[in-house]
């Protein structure tokens, strides 16, 4: 019993997978079926959603091919547009720049010309000056010097004049050994002489009357002349008694040869003190003058005493009469007319010399503005071949066919399409 029961659960069993084989093929038999048919719906689905696209994008194509060509069109008249004002403002700003560098070129050159002509006046001026001043100084110089000389001769007419008349007046006037009789007198007589001549020939600052030198003597005269002279000092004071004893009336021969051979004595002694005193090394020249207040006594000196003139000269000491002497100061003043004119020349030399570096600088300044205005010139041809160039570049630009935009747009179209596609 138990074995018919197994055996019916065995059949049953097997039938009911057999029946659930046979169930299962049919299900599988169904979904194939359905995904047949869901496949082919797909399918369909997928190919009117592709038809769809396709015409959305040829639309979308043809409406951005539109509005490219409206903006290209727009894009056209806009650039021409803006290349005609900036061709009108790029001619006006050449216009404005030519006039500009003409205006700036007339100005610099009427500046130029108004420094030059200016530069030229004060030059003009200032030579005048100077050529004024050197010929008054020049002129008063002389003048001075004229006027001087006629007061020198007139006062040595007056005194030949009264020496002729001292000579005459033999009976009625004293001699000059009587007005002269004692040394003192003489001194004086002698200074006094001495200081006329020397006032109307030098002027004030080149001498010293009764001045005291270092050694504490006293000199009659000074003369201070420029180097290398230096100081050269004047002696007044002359030994008489002896020529007037070798010319007195009432000395016999022997008399008159003992007065000339002392008188020949008192010559170097004089010639020697003057020497000792009177020449300071350091101080003095290496010379004096021994003034003779007498030309006749200096004449009967030069005449019979030739060894006492040598002495002098061995002793740096120069005799000297009131013509001779009026020879010494002449030219004395020469020399320190020709001192100072060469101080003068020094001073013209002076000017011209920084007249000279003033026109250095001002042709220097000269250049540099010709080479500014070269360099203007040169900066405005750059400037007018940049514009040129500029004009030329936006006239190839006018003048470019827009046909390349217009056939690049339908490009764009594809690569929007494949892009879409991928």
């Amino acid at each position: 019993m138990i074995e018919l029961l197994l055996a019916i659960l065995a059949l049953v069993t097997v039938l009911l997978v057999a029946l659930l084989l046979l169930r299962g093929a049919a299900q599988a038999r169904e979904i194939r079926a359905l995904s047949s048919s869901l496949s082919d719906a797909l399918e369909m689905k997928h190919r009117g959603m592709l038809l769809d696209l396709h015409n959305g994008l040829t639309q979308q194509g043809d409406r951005l091919g539109g509005h490219l060509t409206e903006s290209s069109e727009r894009l056209r008249g806009a650039v021409g547009e803006e290349l005609k004002q900036t061709r009108d403002t790029l001619h006006a700003l050449k216009l404005s720049l030519s006039e500009s560098m003409h205006e700036y070129r007339e100005a610099m050159l009427a500046r130029l010309g108004e420094t030059t002509q200016t530069l030229n006046a004060r030059i003009d001026e200032r030579l005048g000056e100077i050529s004024g001043k050197v010929n008054e100084r020049l002129d008063e110089g002389f003048r001075k010097t004229n006027e001087t000389f006629a007061n020198v001769m007139a006062r040595l007419a007056t005194i030949d004049e009264a020496q002729k008349k001292i000579e005459s007046l033999t009976g009625s006037v004293v001699s000059l050994q009587e007005l002269l009789g004692d040394k003192r007198a003489r001194g004086a007589f002698g200074e006094v002489q001495l200081e006329a001549l020397i006032r109307n020939v030098m002027p004030a600052n080149a001498y010293d009357m009764q001045c005291t030198l270092t050694n504490g003597t006293r000199v009659d005269c000074l003369l201070k002349l420029p180097a290398p002279t230096g100081k050269v000092a004047i002696d007044s004071k002359f030994p008489l008694e002896n020529y007037h004893r070798m010319f007195a009336a009432e000395a016999s021969e022997l008399e008159r040869a003992g007065a000339q051979k002392q008188f020949r004595q008192d010559l170097r002694r004089h010639i020697d003190a003057i020497s000792t005193k009177y020449i300071v090394a350091g101080e003095t020249s290496d010379g004096a003058v021994m003034f003779v207040p007498a030309e006749a006594v200096f004449a009967e000196i030069h005449a019979h005493h030739a060894e006492v003139v040598e002495f002098a000269n061995a002793r740096r000491v120069w005799i000297v009469s009131p013509t001779t002497l009026m020879a010494v100061l002449n030219t004395a003043r020469a020399v320190l007319k020709d001192v100072e004119t060469r101080r003068q020349v020094h001073i013209i030399k002076e000017c011209l010399t920084r007249l000279a570096i003033e026109f250095n600088r001002f042709d220097e300044r000269m250049r540099d503005l010709a080479r500014h205005i070269k360099q203007a010139h040169e900066d405005v041809e750059r400037v007018q071949v940049t514009s040129s160039k500029i004009s030329q570049r936006f006239a190839q630009i006018e003048g470019v066919e827009l046909a390349d935009v217009e056939q690049a747009a339908p490009l764009r179209v594809v690569d929007l399409r494949d892009e879409s596609k991928g």
